[in-house]
């Protein structure tokens, strides 16, 4: 593997830190800061004018010059924030700018981290475009992968990476499954064996990583393959052996249906609702392109275990 001059947006936060670590040994990787941005668009289009009267872009490409590839790990994760105008600057206008700056600077490969949050409750997880938004966040993830996909060019490698919920163990939602899991509230769907699309921290580091650096040009879209979790062996694992009770698979579906509908009235609801739909009921996870061309999770069912010690403290 080539050794490669790689631009990072986002390298001081809880992914782009860990793609930092996982490239700098192997590759020239420059951070540079993101710019922080608001927006009053919604849809692609307005994202798209926005992005034009906004003058970050020349001096952006200079940062640019000489990078093999950028990677935008910048962003709002905050899946529960309800501020519109700070999640679409940030998950949707600026990667807007960064593409246009890196199409102007002739960056060779531009890797965009989006989420599974845009396929929201699809039977399974995939790379398609078939993408549906349920809350302020998701919609701005959705409304950024549109304005890549627009922004795109057949001369220039664009890949749109979608990992799903990640754990490390100074998550925020990684304690809070954790603690959970060792209490009475441990509960999971019948049958208990069902797939949740989860994933660690380094071994989203490692797929990105890849993504950026392999010679073979990546699809367009590529979403996370499954790291073999079910929603059984997550609640033991990250409770230290506690095995979760198992709830009728129709009272399940019935609780969670009635939260999403709260979360139409109750906004911060929405999340918290998908969040159950997941621990409890799982979702199942297509056979990923980075599988197919022999990409293995570095990480195992032991980094789950080991979160355990820390999720109790």
């Amino acid at each position: 593997m080539q050794a490669r001059k790689i631009v990072l947006f986002g390298a001081s936060g809880f992914v782009g830190s860990a793609v930092a670590q996982e490239l700098a040994p192997q590759h020239d990787v420059v951070a540079v800061a993101a710019p922080r941005l608001s927006s009053v668009a919604r849809t692609a289009a307005e994202v798209l004018d926005e992005a034009d009267c906004i003058g970050d872009v020349d001096d952006l490409a200079a940062q640019l010059s000489g990078a093999d590839v950028v990677i935008n790990a910048a962003g709002n994760p905050d899946a529960s924030s309800l501020d519109e105008d700070v999640l679409f600057g940030a998950n949707a206008l600026l990667p807007a700018i960064l593409l246009k700056a890196s199409n102007a600077a002739g960056v060779g490969r531009f890797v965009h981290i989006s989420s599974a949050v845009v396929q929201n409750d699809k039977d399974t997880l995939d790379s398609t475009e078939d993408m549906r938004p349920f809350s302020p966040y998701s919609a701005s993830k959705v409304t950024g992968e549109l304005v890549v996909r627009a922004l795109s060019k057949p001369t220039v490698e664009i890949v749109r990476y979608r990992p799903p919920s990640v754990h490390a163990p100074e998550r925020r939602v990684t304690r809070m499954i954790g603690r959970i899991a060792s209490s009475p509230a441990a509960t999971v769907a019948r049958p208990g064996d069902q797939g949740t699309p989860q994933a660690l921290l380094l071994n989203v580091a490692a797929a990105i990583a890849f993504l950026a650096t392999t010679d073979v040009r990546p699809p367009a879209v590529v979403h996370h393959p499954s790291e073999g979790v079910t929603v059984t062996n997550l609640m033991v694992d990250l409770s230290g052996g506690q095995v979760p009770r198992r709830l009728p698979r129709w009272l399940a579906k019935a609780l969670v249906a009635v939260a999403k509908r709260l979360g139409r009235i109750h906004r911060p609801t929405a999340a918290n609702a998908r969040r159950v739909e997941l621990l409890w009921l799982g979702q199942a996870q297509a056979e990923s392109w980075l599988s197919d061309v022999g990409w293995v999770p570095p990480v195992g069912r032991n980094g789950w275990k080991a979160l355990a010690a820390v999720t109790k403290s």
